[in-house]
């Protein structure tokens, strides 16, 4: 299977002179397939090509799609290292950044780094870099933007016109012809405006920011709001952990608005079980989704005994930010209606995420609390996905 042609901008990119050619670009723009292109006719001409992506699986699909390209005039291939030996010395090496002192110890013509803003700058600094100096080999770095770490510099440096030997471009989603407007269209309307502008702008974003806009402006629910009979209510509850605070949020799920948040500390579980069981029976909850982490797991088996429909939440780093960022999307387009609770408001808007490179982290600023944003990230969850209320152990 041959590589695909290259389009005009890419081929802008593949004859540019620059020795280092950084490219910040937008989820499906064909980074893959302007690395192939380049790694493929490097080691055509005798060069010796490096493809470095951050883990061992994120390597395989480019592995798969050179063995496919060379397969038919390789003079050795060996599987286990990911090395295609070609006709006339050249040499193609698929790599893991996962341990960066795998990656020393050899001279390069060419070395793609994939997703780059995921690789360990250390990789890049002791072990690439140095690797291009004896052959003034080049590099071509690429990947969608994960805040501003040492990918964001190396950008930073292609976009200074005074360094000559770097370059860089900034290349969205919709310089793809191939993706329909609609799609990209549609990902904007899921997505919150943060994530759409990283993931599909190409855009670099501070690294430690603010995470919920328009919080006040949603803050519209009514602060004495009764029971509507024919409307379904969900609960979603974080009970406290260290010095933290079990903290309780119930939607409307007809009207999507908060109807209730009430927020408690320094009681017995007992007491706070018994207060988490009044709330669900006075607003008749369909359902209850609750954090099981820690002392979550032995509380929730106390309600579901006292008969009240809890489903268990399991907080993970992989669910954790879909949890949150679903949230941040109602918010940003009006779907829910807050309640004008001082202390909710200020844990929204003072909830921050950091990039690290292994994917946004979440979480309120040391000595603050999240109780009542996990709370009402829970309750929103469940009033928008029902099937959660059918007995589901984790999502």
């Amino acid at each position: 299977m041959p590589i695909p042609p290259l389009r005009v901008d890419q081929l802008e990119i593949a004859y540019h002179p620059a020795r280092f050619k950084v490219v910040a670009c937008g989820r499906r723009w064909g980074k893959t397939t302007l690395g192939l292109a380049l790694a493929a006719r490097a080691a055509t001409l005798g060069q010796l090509v490096w493809w470095v992506a951050p883990t061992y699986g994120l390597a395989f699909h480019p592995w798969r799609l050179l063995k496919r390209a060379h397969h038919e005039w390789w003079e050795a291939k060996l599987e286990a290292e990911r090395f295609i030996e070609l006709p006339g010395g050249g040499s193609l090496t698929v790599k893991s950044a996962d341990e960066p002192d795998s990656l020393r110890g050899v001279g390069l013509d060419l070395v793609v780094v994939d997703e780059a803003a995921f690789v360990a700058e250390e990789a890049w600094l002791e072990a690439l870099r140095p690797a291009l100096s004896d052959r003034q080999g080049r590099a071509l770095i690429i990947s969608t933007p994960r805040g501003r770490n040492w990918f964001w510099r190396a950008y930073q440096r292609g976009s200074d016109p005074l360094i000559q030997d770097w370059q860089s471009w900034q290349a969205p989603t919709r310089a793809n012809p191939a993706i329909p407007p609609q799609e990209i269209e549609e990902a904007r309307a899921m997505l919150p405006e943060r994530i759409f502008q990283q993931e599909y702008e190409a855009r670099f974003l501070e690294d430690s920011a603010t995470v919920f806009r328009r919080v006040r402006e949603a803050a519209t629910a009514p602060v004495n709001a009764q029971h509507t009979p024919g409307h379904t209510y969900y609960l979603g509850v974080d009970f406290a952990r260290y010095q933290d605070f079990t903290a309780c949020a119930v939607i409307d799920a007809d009207a999507g608005a908060m109807v209730a948040l009430d927020r408690f500390s320094e009681a017995s579980w007992a007491v706070q079980r018994a207060r988490i069981a009044a709330l669900a029976r006075r607003w008749q909850v369909e359902a209850i989704l609750a954090e099981a982490n820690a002392m979550g797991e032995p509380n929730i088996e106390a309600l579901r005994q006292e008969g009240l429909p809890v489903v268990a939440f399991v907080t993970t780093s992989a669910n954790k930010p879909a949890l949150i960022e679903h949230l941040v999307k109602a918010i940003e387009s009006h779907e829910i209606a807050l309640l004008p609770d001082e202390t909710l408001l200020a844990e929204l808007e003072g909830y921050t995420y950091t990039n690290t490179p292994f994917g946004t982290r979440y979480g309120a600023p040391e000595g603050q609390h999240d109780d009542t944003v996990i709370a009402l990230a829970l309750a929103w969850r469940l009033a928008t996905t029902p099937r959660l209320a059918f007995g589901v152990a984790e999502v």
